[in-house]
């Protein structure tokens, strides 16, 4: 890609809006000194002491932070938090990012705020070591009135957003944001327009998903297709393309160390190798970088091979930002895509 066609591209990036439904988490690093670590007297288990605490969006709120840190012009998230301290924290931290509409983010007694609490031990000129991780999550289904809420968010949002990004984060269906009813509304939405741009991710899979952008990686893509095995660089190919066709949308596959693969309805695909790692990396947000960057370069009039070039180069870059689930700037990616 050139400069010039780069900045073509990214120069849109100002005028988008861009939705993100899905289960908006709140990360909580711990940062552990171990050189301070103490034996407690009560039970004789080490104490670990915590020096600093920091706390970001995560999950959906991932795809939220890269988003913002594009300059993408308005932002909307349509997804929930509960009243307590975890969602108060991210509700600020989401309304302190740029271009952020929380008109349709609910605060809602009937449901925790899902955390991934994340303790970092912090050896000096080491690399942060993650310890076992502490997740406060719903266990039960999300309520009716809470998924009328989001319905009637996404209904609104629809109308003004060129793109909507979905990302289902919950291991228990039925107990986040992206439910069977929301999930039927973004149906009909896709059925009364057909050019909206929407690209979904699941950590269970895209079965029974409405005919949107998929998202994927080659193991779930397996499963996907039905054969249960891991597929060759061909067969992934071969196997996204027949799905595009099927489907009349666009297919990704994100293929870790072998980069990031797409194809189009029209029987186009395209690889992109990943780049070469520069350092300690830590793949925490990776693919929620290559989410918000392949829709905002969709929707700016990017072609496939320079969407897909834009969102592994922003991977690479939040692959080498240990010790925290990082952001790709347009300036890191710039430097990343132009230095290879």
């Amino acid at each position: 890609m050139t400069p010039q066609r780069l900045q073509e591209i990214t120069s849109r990036y100002g005028s988008l809006h861009v939705a993100v439904l899905g289960d908006f988490c709140l990360d909580r690093y711990l940062e552990i000194d171990p050189a301070r670590e103490e034996r407690s007297i009560e039970t004789g288990l080490p104490v670990h002491n915590v020096l600093n605490v920091r706390a970001q969006p995560g999950g959906a709120g991932t795809i939220l932070n890269n988003l913002a840190a594009l300059g993408i012009g308005a932002i909307y998230p349509i997804g929930f938090a509960g009243y307590d301290g975890e969602g108060f924290e991210l509700w600020h931290a989401l309304e302190w990012l740029p271009g952020v509409q929380l008109t349709h983010f609910v605060r809602t007694k009937q449901r925790r705020t899902f955390t991934y609490c994340k303790p970092l031990l912090c050896g000096s000129n080491q690399p942060p070591v993650e310890l076992n991780r502490l997740d406060s999550k719903n266990w039960t289904p999300t309520p009716a009135l809470l998924q009328g809420l989001l319905v009637n968010g996404l209904t609104a949002v629809a109308q003004v957003a060129n793109v909507i990004i979905v990302l289902d984060q919950v291991d228990l269906p039925e107990t986040g944001v992206v439910t069977q009813k929301v999930l039927d509304t973004l149906g009909r939405l896709l059925d009364e327009d057909p050019s909206l741009l929407v690209l979904a991710d699941s950590r269970r899979g895209l079965r029974g998903y409405p005919p949107a952008v998929f998202k994927m990686n080659a193991a779930e893509l397996s499963a996907l297709s039905g054969t249960g095995q891991e597929l060759s660089l061909n067969e992934i190919k071969e196997t996204a393309a027949a799905l595009a066709q099927h489907n009349h949308r666009s297919v990704f596959v994100t293929l870790a160390e072998r980069g990031i693969l797409g194809a189009t309805a029209a029987g186009e695909v395209e690889h992109v190798a990943s780049l070469p790692v520069r350092g300690p990396i830590d793949v925490v947000g990776a693919g929620d970088a290559v989410s918000a960057n392949l829709t905002a370069a969709m929707a700016a009039g990017a072609n496939l091979r320079e969407a897909l070039e834009l969102a592994n180069a922003a991977a690479s870059v939040v692959v080498h930002k240990v010790g925290t689930t990082g952001t790709a700037t347009i300036f890191e990616i710039a430097e990343c895509l132009l230095k290879s």
